[in-house]
């Protein structure tokens, strides 16, 4: 049985405390709020923009069937984006100091087919707890069985190639959430080991109502208006989502995913004898830290150590923080991880699921 776990090193904690302190100070010397500001709006304004246009454009009809294959396939990249620059700020209630605000940008996960209030529970909560934590951290079970990310975890004779097919693995990620996961997960009594039984009535009306409307929009009508057989319809979604897909799974995979993060297993008490934020440090990797296209397109995820040390501060301000929070880590002698580009992440990534798929 999988233990609920507890961080126990109070003397590691000063790191934080630090952290926390200096940029708050930042933040209040220039009189800055850490919400969005107007570059932060702009960004919100285009990615929401974008991806009603392209949309638009496909069930307009106007279009021959390859054209429209392309903009499905561009539709998908800009719903990963949309997620992480707009819907992912507010559900972690960083896009805002006004709670109506975050609660209203996070419906816009609902745009891309995925469930705001489940992802709440099962990123802000589980994963940013229980960082790359066995048992615990469910983000971290590709697909269980398939793609091997814990040592200790049973080897299995496919498992040599995971490092060719676990890409493709990843373009079925948004599928999977779209059809399949979210409703798993929503009636599932625990998600890694926090309590899932106790969901108000309304969240149940909105999990049927707004997966109803996403398959009308992207399925239903799609086939009622357009001039191409239902399983051109088909097919477009499904490239779609594998775009989606790809994009969701390397970005987070590479955050965490990467040599140098660990994978750390409680002792039998159920502790991690580590300060929670130490652990983060430890599990949290960044890519391509100085691309300012990374940034832009990657709703600042390619800085997750500012992302899992300060969820509640929107990413528009990640790089004005990066260098306090890497000075201070460093003063204490803990790691800082980064990958300089998406190209060495990609490939750091790629070795270690070569070297777990091998043989103990």
């Amino acid at each position: 049985m999988t233990r609920s776990v507890k961080f126990t090193n109070p003397q590691r904690s000063l790191f934080f405390a630090t952290a926390r302190q200096r940029v708050d100070a930042y933040f209040a010397r220039r009189g800055v709020s850490p919400h969005a500001n107007g570059a932060m709006w702009g960004k919100t304004v285009f990615f929401l923009t974008a991806y009603a246009a392209i949309y638009a454009l496909i069930i307009s009809n106007l279009l021959s069937i390859w054209p429209m294959f392309g903009l499905a396939i561009m539709l998908g990249f800009f719903a990963a984006f949309v997620g992480f620059n707009v819907s992912h700020d507010a559900i972690h209630g960083a896009f805002s100091g006004q709670g109506w605000v975050n609660r209203l940008l996070s419906n816009t996960f609902n745009l891309v087919g995925a469930n705001p209030y489940l992802w709440k529970t099962t990123h802000n909560v589980v994963h940013h707890t229980y960082t790359n934590i066995p048992g615990h951290d469910e983000d971290i079970e590709v697909a269980p069985g398939l793609v091997r990310l814990d040592a200790d975890e049973p080897h299995r004779p496919w498992q040599r190639f995971q490092h060719v097919y676990a890409f493709l693995l990843y373009g079925l990620a948004s599928l999977s959430w779209v059809l399949r996961k979210d409703y798993l997960k929503f009636f599932k009594k625990k998600i890694g080991q926090h309590d899932n039984t106790n969901h108000p009535r309304s969240e149940y009306v909105k999990l049927f109502l707004y997966k109803g409307i996403y398959y009308v929009a992207f399925l239903a009508l799609p086939m009622l208006v357009l001039t191409v057989a239902w399983w051109q319809v088909l097919l477009g979604f499904l490239a779609m989502h594998l775009a989606e897909g790809l994009v969701i799974g390397l970005v987070f995979q590479l955050a965490h995913v990467v040599e140098g993060t660990s994978f750390p297993v409680p002792t039998q008490t159920g502790t991690i004898e580590e300060a929670w934020a130490v652990h983060q440090l430890q599990t949290t990797a960044n890519f391509a830290p100085q691309s300012q296209l990374a940034t832009f397109f990657c709703g600042g995820l390619n800085r997750q150590i500012e992302h899992h040390l300060f969820p509640q501060v929107c990413h528009i301000h990640y790089p004005a923080i990066a260098q306090i929070v890497k000075e201070t880590a460093l003063e204490f002698k803990l790691p800082y991880l980064e990958n300089p580009s998406f190209l060495s992440a990609l490939t750091s990534h790629y070795r270690l699921l070569k070297q777990l798929g091998q043989p103990v």
